[in-house]
């Protein structure tokens, strides 16, 4: 790969999930064995085993769905990057993930070891569902609409514009009648497809503020570092170099739409060429492809995918 080339490494979030991930890499990789069976230790469970074997009700639960795939990630990460010599790898030149996968990022960056990292990511999925308890409601992916027509389905539907994840491909969130009302509205202005999404909440819309001030009580006493490799902010698309952003940042995205056609947009035009997702599934190479005809992606997600490694 030529030197000029610029890299990013973006993480997968939740809606990734699927059982089995990992399994491959566990049996044949030894450092992605021991994240693993870091997880499972700080946890206090076999997630490994949920991972593995399910069942997927149990791994779709959102306090169970979110250190999963965190744990995944870093595995992925750490088979890879064990499986050549460190110094022929290409480095990031940002991180980034989508929702979740902001956490991954952290870890990567060295902005919290990997056990804190999986601990805070059970947590947010712990305090996330709660809030979903509290306050039912939903989300829903809306295709081929675009955002200004959407945005002003949501506000008279009393909706959020959740995640602008691509050009054309859209997800609202809100109490479960107002998105079942903002998905008619959404088909009759155009709309190609209003899907229903399996979550316990409407995510990333003001009815997480509890599961904001809960999470706060916990970062607030978690020392964080600056990151070693910039990472680019869900909720601005900005990119974020110090500690103290980051923690604003993980408290403002349970409220905020994720900015992620704008995220990759961002890093392409400050240089990036390359971008490789790491985690379950190829969720954010599609998004990715459908916003940009240049970039070029790969994939580390299983143990067949660890030739995606990118050497220098």
């Amino acid at each position: 790969m030529p030197e000029l080339q610029k890299v990013a490494y973006v993480f997968p979030g939740q809606g990734s999930q699927k059982v089995g991930m990992g399994r491959d890499l566990y049996d044949s990789n030894e450092a992605a064995r021991a994240v693993f069976q870091e997880a499972d230790k700080t946890l206090g469970f076999a997630i490994s085993k949920l991972c593995f074997e399910g069942p997927e009700e149990e791994l779709r639960k959102t306090i169970n769905a979110q250190p999963a795939l965190v744990v995944m990630s870093l595995a992925c990460y750490q088979a890879a990057i064990s499986s050549v010599d460190q110094t022929k790898i290409q480095k990031p030149v940002y991180l980034a993930g989508h929702s979740l996968g902001e956490y991954t990022a952290l870890a990567i960056a060295g902005v919290l070891d990997y056990a804190t990292t999986i601990f805070l990511a059970r947590e947010r999925g712990r305090l996330m569902f709660e809030a979903g308890q509290k306050t039912p409601g939903t989300m829903a992916a809306i295709l081929s609409l675009d955002e200004a027509t959407l945005q002003s389905v949501c506000q008279e539907s009393n909706t959020w514009l959740a995640n602008i994840n691509c050009p054309g491909q859209l997800v609202i969130s809100g109490a479960k009648e107002n998105v079942d009302k903002a998905m008619v509205m959404a088909k009759a202005k155009g709309a190609l497809r209003a899907i229903p999404l399996q979550v316990s909440g409407a995510f990333h819309t003001p009815l997480m503020q509890p599961a904001a001030d809960g999470l706060a009580a916990t970062i607030n006493r978690l020392e964080f570092k600056d990151p070693a490799v910039p990472i680019v902010a869900n909720t601005s698309a900005q990119v974020l170099k110090s500690a103290a952003d980051i923690k604003e940042e993980l408290l403002q995205q349970l409220c905020k739409s994720v900015q992620w056609q704008r995220s990759v947009e961002n890093m392409i035009n400050l240089g990036v060429t390359t971008i490789l997702e790491i985690g379950a599934g190829n969720a954010l190479t599609g998004l990715i492809k459908r916003t940009s005809k240049t970039v070029k992606t790969l994939n580390i997600g299983t143990a067949a995918e660890l030739g995606n490694i990118l050497l220098a």
